[in-house]
């Protein structure tokens, strides 16, 4: 979808009244130099804007328009607009299909008809405020903004742009004071024709846009959201998400140990670790992490360095990067002669480094410690500095730092950053001073520390894609979600499960079925004890006394059937594995999006004690595979631990991607599937259990 024309518009047709109104006050107010053409039937002017009765009455086609009308006139505007070959138009009004989860079908048929009546021109919205777009200075917008007009001396040459579905969230985000540069912030709100895919795919295209930061509530299409991704990482153009709704479970699993522990949260992960989309947590963060891949782009290297005149900052930016992408390699021998040179004998010359407050105000010297440190290798050096606030204090006494930082930066040219340990300790003058120099801002301790390890991670997740054309990723498999819910669904008990499995390519323990008790015995002649018994049919088999293991004779497996529920659909009896070193749990469920997830983790009765799992979008490489195994906290067990033996690491492969295979092969039909556990030994992998649930009719 081009929509070039819509953005970049050289007239625009404002509908409405006091929303309109707004939007032209915006207009003006950023110096637009287009043409402006409120459309009123009473009103002959708008803020000293000539208005015209009808869209018939306009001078020519508007390459874009604002909808400022309620929900149900706004389809006849819709309509007129497009018959009068508008190049788009931003629909304001809501009312439509806001909500996924409690439909509504009177509001579904009006974003229908809406649609319709939009034929192939680019519509915004519904429920959605429109676009700002401060490169061509166009901001077609009814309401405050942050940004700087144009008539004001701020044009905006480059930087990032911001897609949101939150049309408050993107006023607030305009409203930073944190020296980002933002080129556009673009609304969806519904999505219903123009998506967050057309959007990023318009700005990305655009060379003066660095970067794209999202917040969003759901991806729309997904297909396109991942050929939109593949071209950022043709472009070399990081993306970041912050992705809202993570607490909303709404998947169809509801049976297996899986099930509750996937969600929405770990599917929508998974997808955008795929596409080499860096995730963040916060509003603070996404602004963070955008400022620095603007100023840095994503880091080469996970080595930083810290420096800092306080013991305790330098304590809070160790303690404060555990558990992230974020490592402080050693000073080299150099560095340290050159520091000791400088500082004295009486600094401890450490990564993160404090050094004390010896040549504090000394600008010279300053300027040598900062440039000794800045010509390690590292991927960024972070100057921790909190500058004191003007209107009651003196902030003079801290310019010979900023002025050392500046001149180290410009000696070494590395990357460099001041990162304040409260965000407000950078005001707009210094962040201003520090962004001219090639110095970025961060701001809060927390929030630069998270933006550092988003930058290292997108470096990270780019360079790993880097080697693969994106015409040669498979695409991930969606499948039709409302399909799912609709259909009516049967499990294939454990006996079924496991032949369907074992055709994939899966291990399974050697066994015979039974429809009776009285058949267990006679089935059974032609195992090796141990064995155990289970009753097929029944779901959580321990609490219903279903299952008996370690059975050692003919006598203790007729002891146990005696002792064992009914069970409706027979009785299973095989062999127990002995060559066990960890319980896996493979799981495959369905997220709400219509995204496959594969989930791998610790099994057994680990499963919900640990929770300690890592998930992958289908279909999944042996690579991703193995990527994912390698995160889990239960890989030390699986590696050999304490002298014990390691698992064989291409049986345990050769299981999951047989599970995989599967379970690609029956999407559309597949609701969930769990093996808990997969035991995994030093020469195979085996499933003890598993459970199937597919969509239609087990008897057809």
């Amino acid at each position: 979808m081009n929509l070039q024309r819509f953005l970049k518009p050289q007239s625009i047709a404002i509908l409405g009244g006091g929303w309109a109104a707004n939007v032209i006050e915006q207009l003006l107010k950023s110096g637009y130099q287009g043409d402006i053409w409120p459309v009123h039937p009473k009103r002959e002017s708008i803020l000293g804007v000539k208005c015209f009765s009808s869209i018939k009455e306009l001078p020519s086609s508007p390459d874009a328009a604002f909808i400022g009308v309620n929900r149900a006139a706004t389809i006849d505007v819709v309509a007129e607009l497009r018959e009068r070959d508008c190049g788009g138009a931003i629909c304001f009004a809501s009312g439509f299909k806001e909500s996924q989860i409690n439909k509504d079908q009177a509001q579904d048929d009006l974003q229908s008809q809406l649609i319709t009546a939009a034929g192939d021109m680019p519509i915004l919205g519904p429920n959605c405020y429109g676009y700002l777009n401060y490169l061509d200075n166009v901001c077609l917008w009814p309401d405050q903004h942050g940004g700087a007009p144009i008539t004001k001396g701020a044009p905006v040459s480059e930087g990032v742009a911001i897609i949101a579905q939150s049309s408050n969230i993107a006023i607030n985000m305009t409203m930073q004071r944190r020296g980002l540069a933002l080129t556009h912030m673009l609304t969806v709100g519904n999505q219903a024709q123009v998506g967050v895919s057309d959007l990023a795919m318009s700005v990305l295209s655009d060379p003066r846009v660095k970067a794209v930061g999202f917040y969003l509530e759901s991806f729309g299409d997904l297909a396109a959201f991942e050929a939109m991704a593949n071209q950022a990482r043709s472009l070399n153009k990081p993306l970041v998400m912050l992705k809202v709704g993570k607490s909303i479970k709404a998947q169809l699993a509801s049976l297996t140990h899986t099930a509750s522990l996937a969600g929405s949260a770990a599917a929508s992960s998974a997808f955008l670790e795929r596409l080499a989309v860096v995730e963040i947590d916060s509003i603070a963060v996404l602004l963070e992490t955008l400022k620095l891949l603007h100023r840095v782009g994503p880091l080469a290297s996970e080595n930083v360095a810290s420096m800092s005149c306080s013991g305790g900052e330098a304590s809070l930016m160790s303690d404060m990067a555990v558990g992230s992408s974020i490592v402080y390699p050693d000073l080299t021998a150099a560095q340290q002669t050159e520091l000791a040179n400088i500082l004295g004998d009486k600094v401890d010359l450490a990564n993160p480094l404090d050094y004390h407050t010896y040549v504090w105000g000394d600008v010279p010297a300053m300027t040598a410690c900062y440039e000794a440190v800045l010509k390690g290798n590292y991927g960024l050096s972070v100057l921790v500095l909190d500058v004191p606030r003007d209107d009651l204090c003196d902030p003079a006494g801290h310019d010979c730092a900023l002025a050392a930082i500046i001149a180290a930066k410009h000696n070494t040219n590395a990357n460099a950053a001041v990162l304040s340990v409260l965000p407000e300790c950078l005001d707009e003058a210094v962040n201003k001073r520090l962004l001219d120099a090639g110095v970025v801002p961060l701001h809060g301790m927390s929030n630069g520390l998270a933006a550092i390890d988003a930058a290292i991670r997108s470096g990270l997740l780019l360079r790993a894609t880097t080697e693969i054309e994106p015409t040669e990723v498979e695409q991930v498999i969606v499948v039709d979600i409302e399909k799912l819910h609709a259909s009516s669904d049967y499990c294939l008990n454990e006996a079924e499960a496991k032949i369907a499995l074992l055709e994939a390519g899966l291990s399974c323990p050697k066994n015979s079925v039974a429809e009776q008790k009285d058949q267990v015995l006679e089935n059974a002649s032609q195992l090796n004890y141990p064995l155990v018994l289970k009753g097929l049919g029944v779901a959580h088999k321990t609490e219903a006394n279903a299952v008996a293991l370690n059975i050692q004779s003919s006598d203790e497996l007729s002891q146990a059937l005696n002792q064992l529920v009914d069970c409706p659909d027979g009785y299973l009896v095989e062999e127990m594995i002995d060559d066990v070193v960890a319980e896996l749990l493979i799981g495959v469920t369905v997220d709400s999006s219509g995204l496959m997830l594969l989930t791998i983790g610790a099994g057994g009765v680990l499963a919900e004690l640990m929770s300690d799992t890592a998930s992958l979008c289908l279909p999944a490489s042996r690579e991703q595979i193995q990527q994912a195994v390698s995160k889990l906290k239960i890989a030390t067990l699986l590696n050999g631990y304490r002298g014990k033996p390691a698992v064989n690491l291409e049986a345990m492969l050769d299981a999951i991607e047989a599970v995989a295979r599967y379970a690609s092969a029956q999407a559309g039909s597949l609701i969930e599937l769990d093996i808990n556990p997969l035991m995994v030994g030093t020469q195979a992998s085996v499933a003890a259990d598993a459970l199937i649930r597919l969509i239609g009719d087990k008897h057809e």
